[in-house]
């Protein structure tokens, strides 16, 4: 079974669009071909620090004991987002 496909509109350079081109067409396959066989190999080469540091875990943790001291003493359930994970904190400057 076949991976269902999400349809992309991106804007290239010219000289990305021109190499874009080329490959396609000496490898005889599809732009979009180019483009995903390119994703895989960056996929396959990015690693994860958080996954791999310690100093992400207790990014998370700190991140964690905040939010429950905002709710303590509310009697609500702790509330947070992952959008917040990577925001940067305001500094008080």
């Amino acid at each position: 079974m076949s991976e269902i496909m999400t349809r992309k509109q991106l804007y290239l350079p010219k000289r990305l669009n021109q190499f874009l081109k080329r490959a396609a067409k000496q490898r005889g396959v599809s732009e979009s071909e180019v483009i995903r066989q390119a994703l895989e190999r960056d996929e396959k080469a990015v690693t994860y620090p958080v996954r791999e540091s310690a100093d992400g875990w207790e990014e998370i943790l700190r991140f964690v004991k905040e939010r429950q001291a905002v709710y303590a003493g509310q009697g609500k359930p702790v509330q947070w987002n992952r959008q917040e994970l990577y925001e940067e904190p305001e500094t008080g400057k």
